[in-house]
């Protein structure tokens, strides 16, 4: 893959940019401190703003890598205000693939948003990172995150069970996926 780091992406409504330490309360009040929000993921919700602004940190700090991709979701009406994340959560070299990992504040769900910030990383990762499949996966009891990837034209390869843990506890795993050909053919790229 010809890694290029985390590039700032614009689509009609959104800017998918670097996040800055300056973004902790925006994040924090957001979507990190929502129960709901973290309901089917893997980290805990945020017990302050501090958590928040440590994460930040290390995530600023990585940046420097030019194989980290975590992206700030901005929406462009509110001069990219942070609503979400979404991020590459493994690569897998030797397969050229890659792992998409996304949350969205409440406020923002089911307005077609995290469709169109996956939409722009799936055109990032296939045509700047020549990535050749990228995956993302979602607790079954959180069907929208499957909708979200459907939208996308990412296809379900299965669900595995009791593969995963979220804060629900042990949960099963629905795997989507989408190739680059797949990805070409859909946006008559090829």
């Amino acid at each position: 893959m010809l890694h290029a780091g985390t590039q700032t992406i614009e689509t009609p409504r959104l800017i998918l940019r670097r996040f800055t330490t300056e973004d902790a309360q925006a994040m924090y009040d957001n979507w990190a401190s929502d129960p709901e929000v973290s309901r089917y993921l893997t980290w805990p919700t945020h017990p302050n703003v501090d958590a928040t602004r440590q994460l930040l940190a290390t995530w600023v700090e990585q940046y420097e890598k030019p194989d980290v991709y975590q992206w700030a979701i901005g929406l462009r009406a509110a001069d990219g205000m942070p609503i979400g994340s979404i991020s590459v959560v493994t690569l897998n070299e030797r397969t050229h693939s890659a792992e998409v990992g996304y949350c969205i504040g409440r406020s923002w769900w089911h307005q077609g948003i995290t469709s169109e910030a996956l939409e722009a990383v799936l055109g990032y990762l296939f045509g700047t990172v020549g990535a050749w499949r990228v995956s993302a996966r979602h607790d079954p009891h959180n069907p929208h995150s499957g909708g979200v990837m459907r939208k996308c034209g990412m296809r379900l390869e299965g669900t595995l069970r009791q593969a995963d843990v979220n804060n629900q506890g042990v949960c099963d795993v629905s795997v989507y996926g989408i190739l680059a050909q797949e990805y070409a053919d859909a946006h008559g790229l090829t």
